[in-house]
């Protein structure tokens, strides 16, 4: 795809179950986060595409993401916030770390020389190229003296600000000469690793990638062994998730997949017995439709099993706002105690990226957590994946574009589904 750098891991520690993007990061963790992270990378660039270690630092809520301000002391950022960090750049040398857009200490990421070039270069030993977020430079001259290397959109017309800045002695060359010579061997990097005639292939991908999905999905409650299906009972498959599942982040994650797996078609496959279909609920409302309710209590009572797929929408855990509680949503919620109360054996398959309440827990027989689950579970899309380079100053959506430099890098934004 002439793509040169993953914009990822995000390995931004988890420190509220309700912040919007924890579907991206790894872990509360900051080892397993590390160590997930090193592996990451080591994976990406074995194969001649670069990473973008990210957020660099405490960037662990997306309210007021771009002006709040981190506090915090010396032993609990150690300890807690940058440990992953220092892991994966000791272990595996990222191409390129990613500023974030909050301040840390009062200054902004993009600006702090304390952090980007003190301990991150000197302490750590980074060797690769320090990138900013998208809008989170505001002084591009005091990001560069900082070790802010590279500015993405949208502060990109302010080349004349540098030259006046060496000009008038305000950024020494050096400084500047430090930053053009980290893009240019990232550009030689991407050059030099640069694939030939590849031959990806998308259905041994597709493959692995439903292997992927089986072996991440949790069982927290299988009561009288409802699970696994007998492929020859009768079995209402309930909610709009079972042809139409969420299975990626909200926000700038979104990616255009190869082809995707819906649960329903996929169990018609493999069932002999009769499979049906209730909507359950509307993807685009949170509030229940009394028909559709009355519906999927009729499937199900005529069901030898219920299973309802339920969850989180996009618009309940996305990047850009962070969740208000830890609720489903209502229509699901109600949902799930109606169909739990006509058909004794129901099993409710979760799609969320973050924890969410279950105050129906003791209704369903089974409960199998799928979280966000790739492309094997969902729904049928076009093929992909679309890579459309456009120019900066025509910066657009950044959720599914490839970005162009002036130079030949191709970032790509997003998880691989």
């Amino acid at each position: 795809m002439d793509v040169q750098v993953l914009l990822g891991p995000g390995i931004n520690i988890k420190r509220s179950p309700l912040c919007g993007r924890n579907f991206e990061y790894f872990s509360e963790d900051p080892m397993l986060s590390g160590e997930l992270g090193a592996a990451f990378v080591n994976g990406v660039q074995s194969q001649g595409v670069g990473t973008s270690l990210k957020h660099f630092f405490a960037n662990n809520q997306e309210y007021r993401r771009m002006d709040a301000s981190s506090e915090m002391d010396e032993r609990t950022m150690r300890e807690i916030y940058l440990p992953a960090f220092e892991r994966v750049v000791k272990q595996s040398q990222p191409w390129t770390i990613m500023a974030s857009y909050n301040k840390i200490g009062g200054t902004y990421s993009t600006e702090n020389k304390q952090y980007l070039t003190d301990l991150l270069r000197e302490e750590w030993g980074f060797e690769g190229l320090v990138v900013s977020d998208w809008g989170a430079t505001h002084n591009r001259v005091k990001a560069v003296a900082a070790g802010t290397d590279l500015t993405m959109p949208s502060a990109t017309k302010t080349d004349q600000e540098i030259v006046k800045a060496v000009q008038e002695g305000e950024l020494s060359e050096s400084e500047l000469d430090r930053a053009c010579i980290h893009l240019l061997e990232l550009v030689f990097k991407s050059m030099d690793n640069r694939k030939e005639d590849v031959t990806f292939d998308y259905d041994s991908d597709h493959a692995l990638a439903r292997k992927i999905s089986a072996e991440s999905m949790v069982l927290l409650k299988n009561d009288n062994n409802v699970l696994p299906l007998k492929k020859n009972a009768k079995i209402a498959f309930i909610g709009a998730f079972a042809k139409a599942p969420r299975y990626q982040g909200g926000g700038s994650s979104h990616i255009n997949s190869y082809k995707v797996t819906n649960a329903f078609d996929a169990a018609a496959q493999l069932m002999s017995g009769n499979l049906t279909y209730a909507q359950g609920y509307h993807l685009d409302s949170l509030e229940p439709d009394a028909n559709l309710v009355q519906e999927a209590v009729a499937a199900a009572k005529d069901a030898d099993v219920a299973v309802i797929f339920a969850g989180l929408p996009d618009s309940m855990e996305s990047e850009g706002f962070d969740r208000g509680d830890m609720r489903m949503p209502h229509n699901h919620n109600e949902l799930i105690a109606a169909v739990s109360a006509a058909q004794p054996n129901t099993v409710v398959v979760l799609h969320n990226g973050s924890p969410v309440e279950m105050p129906w827990v003791k209704a369903p027989k089974a409960i199998l957590e799928v979280y966000l689950g790739g492309r094997r579970s969902a729904k049928q899309q076009s093929r992909c994946c679309l890579v459309r380079r456009i120019p900066l100053d025509g910066y657009r959506n950044r959720s599914r574009f490839v970005w162009r430099t002036t130079l030949p890098i191709y970032f790509f934004r997003g998880k691989m589904g």
